[in-house]
């Protein structure tokens, strides 16, 4: 699937607010509130589920007004339900090397020479770069990669492809000679391909 196509969760529905049709939202943006900036909200197979009208902070949450007429009963009966937006109603990165995590899940990840690594399970950050969590071969656990130039050298979005050369640090023992089998993966944050700090040895 095309990455403008894709479905992106920004948020869920937490249930009723009152008694006048309104619900209740917790949003999984970067700025909270930019929710609201993407058109209508949809739900996992893309119908849209809420148009929001009008919205007001509420603790951690939102209380909207939806341009959809449901009533209390019907918003809790939707209590949990992800929100999703367009992938292609989100604003490109400012950055040429920031991405969004949704984009990089799912990437096939290969050696330089076109050997295959894995796919990128998940982006992870602890306080110091972005990491990408690599799905292996089958039976090999998952390995985690800075997301630097040093060791992601090229991303190839439209290919859903990244080219690594890790360093041997990072590869488990068992792959430190022979890379592993491929391996089928499945796939907004954003991630920043960072310059390298590692020293080498």
């Amino acid at each position: 699937m095309a990455l403008d196509e894709r479905l992106i969760v920004v948020g869920h529905i937490a249930g009723a607010f009152g008694v006048k049709g309104e619900v209740r939202l917790r949003s999984y943006t970067a700025d909270p509130e930019a929710i609201f900036d993407y058109g209508p909200l949809r739900d996992a197979k893309g119908a849209v589920l809420l148009t929001p009208k009008d919205a007001r902070p509420q603790g951690e949450e939102f209380v909207v007004q939806a341009k959809e007429a449901r009533t209390r009963e019907e918003w809790e009966a939707l209590r949990g339900t992800r929100l999703h937006v367009n992938r292609s109603a989100l604003p490109p990165p400012e950055d040429e090397d920031d991405f969004y995590i949704e984009d990089l899940i799912g990437c096939r990840v290969t050696f330089a020479d076109g050997k295959p690594l894995g796919f990128v399970q998940q982006v992870h950050n602890f306080g110091a770069d972005d990491l990408l969590e690599i799905k292996l071969g089958e039976g090999q656990e998952a390995m985690l990669l800075p997301f630097t130039h040093a060791q992601v050298p090229e991303v190839r979005l439209g290919e859903r492809l990244l080219i690594a050369e890790p360093h041997p640090h990072y590869l488990p023992e068992s792959m430190r000679h022979t890379p592993p089998s491929p391996v089928d993966g499945e796939a907004p944050d954003s991630a920043r391909r960072h310059e390298d700090d590692m020293e080498s040895g």
